[in-house]
């Protein structure tokens, strides 16, 4: 499918607004937190991989959170019950892993999972297996590995949002490209 101008603009400004985030320190901290909705967020000092996501389209008037929500609502049973949960929760839908990954593969374009590193383009986002049951995600920045070989990742695995070589340091389970019209 080809992109729109607009949208690979909006992939560009994706890419930006997540290299923006390196530059606020932000501790690793899963806990469960009660925030507004819609365009809630956790405390800005504080977040995981998915808040990467969720902060980097909110910088775009993208909010995952309402758009998530509305998704589930209506088609709660699209989405992974890994949780044994049987209604949404504002609070947290959008900050699980799985239930990106559903919302991006209905909304979005699922892309091809490959080991080529010129498959994976700024604005990207990339999903991973770390194994014993947990996932991870991130976005494909605009910047490259000292080589040039590959784009940079900014993700938060636990120090924080930060920009790494990390596209190949776990099995990759997802692979999209998500812009609004």
């Amino acid at each position: 499918m080809q992109q729109s101008n607009a949208q690979e603009t909006g992939f560009k400004t994706l890419s930006a607004a997540a290299m923006e985030l390196t530059e606020q320190e932000v501790s690793y901290d899963g806990r469960y937190f009660s925030i507004p909705y819609p365009n809630g967020d956790v405390p800005s000092n504080k977040g995981v991989c998915t808040d990467v996501i969720i902060r980097a389209y909110r910088k775009l008037g993208i909010d995952l959170q309402k758009l998530v929500h509305e998704d589930m609502k209506a088609n709660f049973s699209k989405y992974p019950n890994n949780w044994g949960l049987t209604k949404t929760d504002t609070n947290i839908d959008h900050r699980r892993v799985p239930n990106l990954m559903t919302f991006f593969s209905r909304f979005g374009t699922e892309k091809n999972i490959t080991e080529n590193s010129n498959d994976y383009v700024p604005g990207d986002i990339v999903a991973w297996d770390l194994g014993q049951g947990l996932t991870h995600i991130g976005i494909v920045v605009n910047e490259k590995t000292k080589d040039g070989k590959r784009y940079l990742i900014v993700h938060n695995i636990g120090a924080g949002q930060v920009v790494a070589d990390c596209l190949f340091d776990f099995k990759i389970i997802g692979h999209y490209r998500f812009m609004p019209n």
